[in-house]
């Protein structure tokens, strides 16, 4: 019958356990010492080894011939707890057997003495699925268990583990393997299972992993059994339902040319082949996040490269994106696959989400609207700003086909007069209207004011600051936020601004001189005060 690769390189030794040198060297120099707990906890996320280090573990402490803290597997003990017919070393699936009854059973066959091994070992697997009462039943005989006794608990979930349990017992903490531990493993089983696989497809399959090494040899196994001849990475894409790295480059490529046509038309021809929708947006969030990681920190960004797509790739997309473009990016793709769960088309809100990035006007959050403006800013830098054409000016007509001038009877009407060319296309609605409030919220931030009552209104190159409150007015005006207003506001737009700081019409304003008559005059106007002589 044949066995799965990840059940038939599942590690023997301490020495063979990948990416855990940590905690196999502690456990290797306790038995080697003599000084082995009763009680162990292993913790961390799956296929990381737990269950592995504590197979190993039973066996090296009733190995007849240890070496050097490992087990010898050829021993008598060895050969039959690898079987799995030792009634004295015992794994148990918490998940199935949760209950207290199943606890207690296990509680009173523990104090008898072992009679194939020296220690009796129990191996709880998922020990977070007990209930309260079976961790309580558990807790005494844990705590002081008899000399042959040992208790292994493996689980994924430490935080719904009792204090009372974790305390009594050694815990060892399993990391996440890297990929590049994972590759080289599957690259091992491949040569031994005399599997051909690309180094591409090594590479794809460990980030696909997620840093578990079961679901590395899983994914292996799976796309062998497809292959006619070698593991290619356009065979793994099509096992599992991946877009590929050409189409995700291509896809990513289509939004920084805000072609949402050509977008939607990728998305269509994948899904048409069968690519599944989640995976998809996946893998572009990916590529997005490690563009973003690549623009913020360019040196050390390189190890933390998930590899959905190749350097090439990611360089010729890297000059096409801002940082706040990758960020809006990122954030959207996550927040669109967030809603998967509760989707009743997820075909439509991909294509939605599609829309969303090809085409950012089409949204008015401060997100959008802070991704356009840092786009804007980086082409002005870079000197790629494509500022608006300007009409073409019509050539002068020759002399003799100079009309004659019009006499003051005969000037055309003002409707009559042909409509002037616009100079630019117009801004879309509440577009300006939300500069000028950006303006004024950084100013506030910047000088620790409160400024609710004020508001701007942009017109040309003049930014005109409306304050309803006078007083407040008159605070700003002495304070003279008028130049932080022209900085800020020149910063935001990459040009030169004029700041006017105007008093409402409707709120009055406080005299000059700001004498207590003027005050009490504005409050008369507002409240019904009667003035006091």
């Amino acid at each position: 019958m044949y066995q799965a690769l990840y059940r038939k390189y599942r590690p023997q030794t301490f020495d063979e356990v990948v990416g855990q040198s940590g905690v196999t060297q502690t456990l290797k120099r306790q038995l080697v010492t003599g000084k082995t707990s009763h009680a162990y906890l292993f913790t961390g996320s799956r296929g990381t080894g737990k269950t592995s280090c504590a197979k190993i573990l039973a066996k090296a402490i009733n190995c007849e011939n240890p070496q050097n803290g490992n087990p010898c597997n050829a021993c008598p003990a060895c050969r039959s707890i690898d079987a799995g017919a030792c009634l004295d070393v015992q794994e148990i699936d918490a998940a199935s057997n949760n209950g207290v009854d199943q606890v207690r059973t296990l509680r009173d066959d523990a104090i008898y003495t072992p009679a194939e091994v020296k220690n009796r070992v129990y191996i709880i697997d998922e020990v977070h699925m007990l209930s309260i009462s079976a961790f309580n039943a558990l807790l005494k005989i844990i705590e002081e268990p008899p000399e042959h006794l040992l208790f292994i608990l493996a689980t994924t979930e430490l935080h719904k583990v009792p204090a009372t349990i974790v305390s009594r017992c050694q815990r060892f903490s399993f990391r996440r393997l890297t990929p590049e531990d994972i590759a080289g493993r599957i690259n091992f089983a491949a040569y031994q299972e005399q599997i051909e696989i690309e180094a591409d497809a090594v590479r794809l399959l460990s980030r696909l992993a997620d840093g578990a090494l079961r679901d590395g040899l899983s994914l292996l196994d799976q796309c062998a059994s497809a292959a006619q001849e070698s593991v290619t990475t356009q065979t793994v894409a099509e096992v599992l339902g991946l877009a590929g790295a050409k189409q995700t480059a291509a896809m990513l490529g289509a939004v920084a040319a805000r072609d949402a046509a050509a977008a939607l038309k990728l998305f269509e021809q994948l899904y048409a082949g069968g690519k599944d929708v989640a995976a998809m947006l996946d893998e572009l969030c990916s590529l997005a996040r490690d563009l973003l990681i690549l623009k913020t920190a360019p040196k050390s960004g390189v190890s933390m490269m998930t590899g959905v797509a190749t350097d090439a790739e990611a360089s010729a997309l890297l000059g096409q994106f801002s940082a706040g473009e990758l960020l809006r990016i990122t954030t959207l793709l996550q927040q669109t696959m967030a809603g998967f769960s509760k989707s009743v088309n997820r075909r439509t809100d991909a294509e939605l989400c599609l829309l969303q990035l090809c085409t950012p006007q089409l949204q008015l959050d401060a997100a959008a609207l802070g991704a356009r403006l840092a786009h804007l800013e980086e082409q002005a830098a870079l000197g790629t700003f494509a500022a608006p054409k300007a009409a073409a000016k019509p050539a002068p007509p020759a002399q003799d086909d100079v009309p004659p001038p019009w006499d003051d009877g005969d000037l055309p009407a003002q409707d009559d007069l042909p409509a002037q060319p616009a100079s630019e296309p117009a801004a879309p609605v509440g577009f300006w209207t939300d500069v000028c409030a950006k303006v004024v919220q950084e100013v506030g931030a910047q000088v620790n004011m409160y400024l609710g009552s004020a508001s701007g209104a942009l017109q040309g190159d003049t930014l005109t600051i409306s304050v309803t409150n006078p007083i407040l007015l008159r605070q700003m005006q002495k304070d003279k936020l008028d130049d932080v207003f022209r900085d800020k506001a020149a910063a935001l737009l990459g040009k030169p601004i004029k700041v006017v700081l105007a008093g409402s019409a409707a709120a009055g304003t406080v005299g000059s001189a700001g004498s207590l008559d003027d005050l009490v005059a504005f409050g008369n106007r507002h409240t019904g005060i009667v003035k006091i002589d």
